[in-house]
């Protein structure tokens, strides 16, 4: 006992010698693999600089609009996105400037919130199909894809269509305008098309998240190009990738039908591997565009920026350490392992050589974790010798190895160019506090790839020998809800252009027709036959982020007292009761004014909570409050107008006169809105009666149909 306490830790530094040494000899090796990308990649940007960008003038967003638009498929697989994938395909609607383009979501039968979110969208918008799969889920994401993929060739076959190429995007993604726009230029000429990927930026304080930021930021502003260079062969990064339809004909006919692999978790790396076999040729693209962003300081004020950096795909990355190794892992077990085990060592030398570079992370990720224990060891043991807690010590191992200290000096030399070339990298896109902040960050990137290393060996030793499954761990996804205001700042008339439902030509004919009948925008397309009101709804609900409601006869009634009659018909607002909070509630065609909220709320005694109800349904309510018709499905099928809305709609009385009658009039009291009209001398009888046959007309005609 006394032995061991006397020269236990003396023995114990010696092992310590040993791992350092050992460590040190395993990350030189990994350096140098990476000095070499470093050296190739700045002296390729040099000579770019001096040679092709001097010669060549660089492409532009103009030639890229020149290009006559081919059509593309969008495909986003979507099991349990629920929470997201309303708001990522409304986003990405609203801000792609290309109309030509069908998005392909697939979804399972056991995940109804997701059907249902994509089966909302898909009424709002005509180019959006869902692909339901056969069976229920979890299964890979290259299942679901494979489904999607049938799915787009066979809508091919129906409309007489071949798609120029196929994106693929996921739920989380935050689009570029002209992100089609580059890929019609590149496409087919080219058979894989990767944009760059970048993390949403984070807070400073959100370390696990902002790892992301930096690896990105580096790999793609980097390591990717090299790859290219070298290889010719380019991964891909699972979104932002374009194939052209030549490349997923080959994949179905290598495949039995099927272009992405189920047996790996990373399809996407998978797939990029399988087309340099096939000769395809891919591309790392990046075409410089300028973004408009808000940065926050790490002092916490904001400003507005303007930064010209390639177009790419953004999103937000897990910020939790258990969500972030557990994703990381699954990328370990697919490119280093699965990889590995399934395709070995194929092509060129450059080929095999990145090969190595990707799969040294089972290694190098434990081993950089290790660096920092053996560290923090030989500190603890400086300070004990300091305060003469350990006397006792044996010779340095390696006291005489001078070409251990070179290593250890080649090391740290290494470890400077990293966090020196990581700040740059970073500091690009994200500004000079986030490249300084990157270099502490590298610690959390460590741990968060030591874990991930351990977890992908334990789940592929456990696979290999006791034939354990190994599973999709699915991540949680989250989209950046600021985007969404991009829609809801558009004029109605342009919101449905950018949905496609509504043509420039209609929209003129429709705002002319607007300003000459003073009438709303929405009822004049509607009545033009040029819009579902359901569409209508959506389009209202998103341009004023109001709720949607359904209204029924039994509602309506339920809560046909709660509101003067008059003051509902003024305003065309039917009250639907209160809400779980209390407030009261009222569904509307559109937004009220603020007069009209304030009488309503007056009423109540509380400013009401306004849904979006479909405009026919509003009518229908209006009819049966007014008229006592006892079934509002029925009269919405009639699609017959309230004698108000006919009256303004055939120019017999005007808009502010009708609205004006309408202040002071009380059912009980006088009757008919139709004579109450004419009692305050704003129609004629002889136009309410030529109104009342009118709406006569359209019933026997409706009935008739």
């Amino acid at each position: 006992m006394l032995y061991f306490l006397t020269y236990g830790g003396a023995e114990y530094y010696i092992v310590l010698e040993w791992f350092a040494a050992v460590t040190a000899v395993v990350i030189a090796i990994s350096s140098l693999d990476d000095l070499f990308i470093d050296v190739y990649f700045w002296v390729r940007e040099v000579y770019r600089n001096l040679t092709v960008k001097r010669l060549f003038h660089p492409l532009t967003t103009e030639q890229l609009q020149e290009k006559s638009p081919q059509p593309f498929a969008i495909m986003i697989p979507a099991w349990r996105e629920a929470d997201v994938i309303a708001l990522m395909l409304e986003t990405m609607v609203s801000s792609l400037d290309y109309r030509d383009y069908v998005i392909f979501v697939g979804t399972y039968p056991n995940d109804p919130r997701t059907v249902a979110e994509v089966e909302r969208m898909r009424r709002r918008y005509k180019q959006l199909q869902r692909v339901e799969l056969p069976h229920g889920g979890p299964t890979s994401k290259a299942d679901c894809l494979n489904w999607v993929i049938q799915a787009i060739f066979h809508y091919e076959e129906i409309h007489r269509i071949e798609f120029a190429g196929v994106v693929l995007h996921d739920c989380e993604d935050v689009v570029h305008p002209m992100e089609l726009y580059l890929l019609n230029y590149l496409l087919p000429r080219k058979d894989l098309v990767q944009l760059p990927v970048v993390s949403l930026e984070r807070h400073w304080y959100e370390l696990v998240a902002s790892t992301y930021m930096d690896e990105f930021a580096e790999w793609h502003g980097k390591d990717l190009p090299v790859r290219e260079s070298l290889s010719g062969m380019v991964p891909s990064a699972g979104v932002g990738t374009g194939f052209s339809r030549r490349a997923l004909l080959a994949l179905c006919a290598e495949n039995a039908g099927r272009p992405f692999n189920v047996d790996s978790l990373t399809e996407d790396y998978d797939i990029g591997l399988r087309l340099s076999r096939l000769s395809m040729k891919s591309i790392f693209v990046r075409f410089p565009v300028r973004y408009e962003i808000r940065r926050r300081s790490i002092f916490g004020a904001e400003h507005a920026t303007e930064l010209q950096m390639p177009l790419c795909v953004r999103e937000y990355f897990p910020d939790s350490f258990r969500a972030a190794y557990r994703q990381k892992a699954r990328w370990t077990l697919g490119i280093a392992l699965q990889s590995w085990r399934q395709i070995g060592w194929p092509g060129s030398l450059a080929t095999k050589y990145l090969l190595f570079r990707d799969r040294k992370t089972l290694v190098t990720s434990l081993f950089g974790m290790l660096a920092y224990v053996l560290v923090i060891h030989f500190l603890l043991f400086y300070v004990a010798a300091s305060l003469g807690f350990w006397t006792v010590r044996f010779p340095p191992v390696f006291a005489d190895n001078t070409w251990l200290e070179w290593v250890l000096i080649f090391n740290l030399a290494s470890l400077i160019l990293r966090a020196v070339q990581r700040g740059y990298f970073v500091s690009r896109i994200y500004g000079f506090e986030q490249g300084l902040l990157s270099v502490p960050r590298m610690v959390v990137c460590t741990a968060v790839n030591f874990m991930a290393a351990a977890r992908a060996w334990r789940v592929f030793i456990q696979n290999v020998l006791f034939g354990t499954a190994v599973t999709w761990d699915k991540t949680a996804h989250v989209f950046p809800t600021a985007d969404q205001l991009l829609a809801r700042r558009r004029r109605l008339g342009d919101l449905l252009m950018s949905w496609q439902v509504l043509d420039g030509g209609r929209l003129q004919q429709a705002l002319a027709e607007q300003a000459e009948r003073d009438l709303p925008l929405g009822r004049i397309l509607i009545s033009q036959g040029w819009l579902d009101d359901e569409i209508l709804a959506e389009a209202i609900a998103v341009q004023s982020d109001l709720p949607r409601f359904q209204l029924t006869a039994d509602e309506v009634k339920r809560h046909g007292d709660d509101l003067p009659r008059a003051l509902s018909i003024r305003h065309r607002a039917i009250s639907i009761g209160l809400g779980e909070d209390g407030q009261p509630r009222v569904a509307v065609g559109g937004p009220l004014s603020s007069d009209g909220l304030l009488a309503i709320g007056t009423v109540f005694g509380a400013i009401p909570q306004q849904y979006v109800a479909r405009e026919s349904e509003i009518t229908s309510a209006l009819r049966l409050l007014s008229e006592a018709v006892g079934d509002v499905a029925q009269a919405d099928r009639s699609g017959v107008p309230l004698l108000g809305d006919l009256l303004i709609e055939r120019r017999l009385v005007k808009r502010a006169d009708f609205e004006a009658a309408m202040e002071d009039y009380r059912p009980e009291r006088d009757g008919r809105i139709g004579d109450h009209l004419v009692t305050r001398g704003v129609v004629t009888r002889a136009a309410v009666e030529a109104a009342f046959e009118a709406q006569r007309r359209m019933v026997r005609q409706q009935v008739d149909a």
